[in-house]
């Protein structure tokens, strides 16, 4: 018979003699009484970590759950930072949240706790995405900004992304200054919940039309455009945000045969019609795959529910939809931008692109072959934004991106965006049929040009406090005993970037590796396939990304390298153990 662990009854009697309301105690007395020690466990087993980009966990009582306690306490704590931060100014913030169930209320009481703390708060009235959000905190000269959203998680989920006066996730050193200041409140009574409505004003539509006209002016393709206006694109935000954007931006670029997934087009927390919203899965796609084929569209875009990451269909040679993945459409959209910025003569030598360090490296290719500046982050659109903002002025972002359907064009947000990228996906899908060419023909030529890469993503899911014991274990053991050989391949490169150091195991040297610290292993072997392992920092998954890479002697040997590069996969994870 399992019995209740003595420190989590302790955790969860606090929680019932402290100042919460009735709601969140008889939830908590529920649990108890129906003995759900697991579920009582993984509630209050800790307190939900304010991490490096503010709080993402299920919804419901308790220490280790988002609810109108765990938020308030992260927004005290973000106030308390910021009046260190910023003595004696009057500080500016910016709210917005997307269509989960309870974003609306975690935002209002997101805004209550900075008015209460004197801060003045601007607040999107209603849902918008979390791009938006990064350019209202710019273009309105605020020190924060808070995003009320857990991207692509399960309906269970929520979250808390937390900005920077430069319109970026916090890094270091404030990343820690503020998780210092959550983790230094001690009583919820110390958290500032009532209202001072003059610090509150309501923003909308004069946002959006700002946002809209920027993004439309960094369009490089207008001919192209114009001759391609029929276009047939369809479209889905899978029940999220994106529904208030992109269908403006697509027709504010010219495009003016958008196709609506009206099943999806709806805002709902529930997200209905899909298991996961999730557009890195084809079952979040089904929907709008079956409207492409009845209406024999061009390109599929979908969105997540807080309209940062876009996926994509496009057809094959056999005039089949399928989906591309991060990695081929992030190439693809950094091949276009390069190649139409080379095209108008715009290149000048100080121009850069920037991808994380998991992401496929036939970006690298094509930036060197184009003579363009290159740089690797670490995982976390949060560093590309850094970057951006440490050369703002000095050199010219032109797009960037990361293997999980996340793409930035142009400076002005600093996250990744998929109303700009749905945009440009559309431009550049008419930039090629205007050549006569299709996106996938073209996806084929740049294989032929500068090799043949391609990457899979493995994501094992391990839940709750056993869970995240698992994925330590895990990373330790691949730390202390890496594999010796991948795919038939010796491993000569060990990449640690825990420890910060680089690792040629032939020459048994070391030297250290200039990015920040982080929990990522990476295996390189002598053939140039990548495997690299990292927990991840928003579900609780371990992830392995696998990257191989071969020539394509021409277009007609796709098909036979496409398949010889999947056995090298399978044997690459076979010899991991994944």
């Amino acid at each position: 018979m399992q019995t209740a662990d003595p420190i989590i009854l302790q955790r969860a009697n606090a929680w019932l003699n402290g100042n919460y309301d009735a709601d969140i105690k008889n939830a908590i007395q529920k649990l108890i009484d129906s003995e759900s020690y697991t579920e009582l466990t993984d509630a209050f087993y800790r307190d939900l970590e304010f991490g490096t980009g503010g709080l993402r966990g299920i919804m419901g009582p308790g220490s280790n759950r988002i609810n109108k306690y765990t938020i308030g306490t992260a927004t005290q704590g973000l106030c308390n930072h910021l009046k260190k931060t910023y003595p004696g100014q009057k500080v500016k913030v910016a709210i917005a949240h997307d269509s989960r169930n309870n974003s609306d209320l975690f935002a209002r009481i997101t805004a209550e706790v900075f008015s209460a703390n004197d801060i003045y708060v601007y607040f999107f009235k209603e849902l918008r995405p979390t791009p938006e959000l990064s350019f209202a905190i710019r273009y309105l000269g605020c020190k924060s900004g808070v995003m009320l959203t857990a991207s692509h998680n399960p309906k269970e989920y929520n979250g808390y992304k937390a900005y920077g006066a430069d319109g970026g996730q916090f890094v270091s050193p404030e990343d820690k200054a503020v998780m210092d200041e959550v983790a230094a409140i001690s009583s919820i009574d110390e958290v500032k919940f009532n209202r001072i409505d003059a610090n509150i004003g309501f923003i909308g539509e004069e946002i959006d039309k700002l946002y809209l006209d920027k993004i439309t002016a960094l369009s490089v393709s207008k001919d192209a455009i114009k001759r391609q206006k029929d276009l047939r694109i369809v479209y889905s935000p899978i029940h999220g945000t994106g529904i208030t954007l992109v269908p403006q931006a697509l027709k504010q670029f010219g495009f003016e045969n958008v196709i609506l997934v009206e099943e999806q087009s709806k805002p709902d927390g529930n997200f209905p019609t899909v298991v996961y919203p999730n557009p890195e899965e084809k079952e979040a796609l089904t929907l709008a795959l079956k409207k492409a084929e009845e209406t024999d569209a061009d390109l599929v875009l979908a969105t997540d529910p807080d309209a940062d990451r876009v996926g994509i269909a496009v057809k094959n040679t056999q005039n089949e939809f399928i989906l591309l993945n991060g990695n081929q459409t992030g190439a693809m959209l950094i091949n276009y931008l390069l190649t139409s910025w080379q095209e108008s003569g715009k290149l000048t030598g100080k121009e850069y692109i920037v991808k994380t360090i998991v992401t496929t490296n036939l970006i690298e290719e094509i930036a060197k072959a184009k003579n363009v500046k290159f740089y690797n982050t670490l995982t976390g659109f949060k560093y590309i934004g850094e970057l951006m903002t440490k050369f703002e002025g000095k050199q010219t972002f032109i797009g960037g991106g990361e293997e999980s359907y996340g793409y930035l064009i142009g400076e002005l947000v600093r996250d990744k965006d998929a109303v700009v990228s749905s945009a440009f996906i559309a431009e550049m899908t008419a930039f090629y049929k205007d050549k006569g060419s299709s996106l996938f023909e073209a996806l084929i030529d740049t294989y032929v040009q500068y090799g043949f890469y391609k990457e899979k993503l493995i994501s094992l899911t391990k839940k709750g406090k056993t869970g995240a014991e698992e994925i330590k274990e895990m990373m330790e053991k691949f730390r202390t005993n890496p594999p010796s050989k991948l795919g038939g391949s010796k491993v000569i490169t060990l990449k640690d970037y825990e420890k910060g150091i680089e690792t040629d195991l032939i020459a048994n040297t070391t030297q250290p590796l200039e990015l920040p610290k982080s929990d990522v292993l990476q295996f390189i072997t002598a053939d140039g396939s990548i495997v690299s392992a990292r927990p991840s920092g928003t579900e609780p998954k371990i992830k392995f990304y696998c990257s191989v890479n071969g020539k394509l002697a021409n277009k007609s040997a796709y098909a036979e390298t496409d398949k010889q590069l999947d056995l090298k996969i399978a044997a690459v994870m076979q010899d991991l153990g994944v």
